[in-house]
């Protein structure tokens, strides 16, 4: 059963979902202690990670000795176990706003999540890798989609509200946020030209607070340091198949 000591999360705040489980514990003020899963250095395929995920991925959640390895279902734990701290606009009880909230959580993972992080490598990952450049037609194509996706984000997602399911921000807000943040690191803005979009940024990082919300995403905003990081330490060798894999 989760014990009574600090929940564990294992996370690289280069990633994504490690960021908004990070950003959801830090505003809320949920105990936690921050175990380092450094993804460049090939971590979370070591002997200590493997005891407490099979998955080898980040973020997992060790609340006491129940383990937890989707952000999602991290994300959704976190408010329904600590209603004291996680003000209930995070995950709406009304049936019809939380519905909303799932909504985009089950949409997010094929659409802004892969089309975001396929950007992300192409522009990132790639450069440095000997005889690899991204063919032309092919970046094009992941902006294109990327493209769509931030259009469909806004004409079926955002609307005219000021947040995903309404007037409040919720776990949609800040699982579209770090998804949306990851091209911006490589240095591709997303918002511009884009008032609304930009608006919405504007409100969820209020929420947040400028401050966390530029802690937490100081390393994806430095990524040009991250492709001589993985070559650095042989993670682009290991890198290189699932990149390609992209180009399929």
């Amino acid at each position: 059963a989760a014990g009574r000591e600090n929940m564990e999360l294992y996370l690289d705040l280069h990633s994504q979902p490690c960021r908004s489980v990070y950003l959801l514990a830090k505003r809320t003020g949920i105990p936690f202690t921050f175990k380092s899963v450094d993804l460049s250095a090939g971590q979370q395929f070591g002997e200590d990670f493997g005891k407490v995920s099979v998955v080898r991925k980040v973020p997992a959640m060790k609340d006491g000795d129940f383990i937890l390895t989707e952000s999602v279902a991290i994300l959704q734990y976190m408010v329904e176990k600590f209603p004291q701290l996680v003000p209930g606009h995070w995950y709406p009880s009304d049936l019809q706003r939380r519905a909303l909230v799932n909504e985009f959580l089950s949409w997010q993972h094929t659409a802004l999540r892969a089309h975001g992080s396929k950007v992300f490598w192409f522009r990132v990952g790639l450069p440095p890798l000997p005889r690899v450049a991204v063919p032309k037609e092919k970046m094009d194509s992941a902006l294109e989609d990327l493209k769509q996706t931030m259009d469909l984000f806004q004409s079926k997602f955002l609307k005219d509200s000021s947040f995903i399911a309404g007037e409040e921000v919720s776990l949609a807000d800040l699982v579209a946020i770090v998804e949306i943040m990851q091209p911006v690191g490589t240095g591709l803005d997303v918002f511009e030209g884009q008032p609304a979009l930009s608006a919405w940024r504007e409100r969820v990082k209020k929420v947040i607070g400028e401050e966390l919300f530029d802690e937490a995403h100081q390393s994806i905003m430095n990524v040009d340091c991250l492709a001589k990081t993985f070559q650095d330490n042989g993670m682009l060798e290991f890198l290189k198949p699932r990149i390609n894999k992209m180009f399929t």
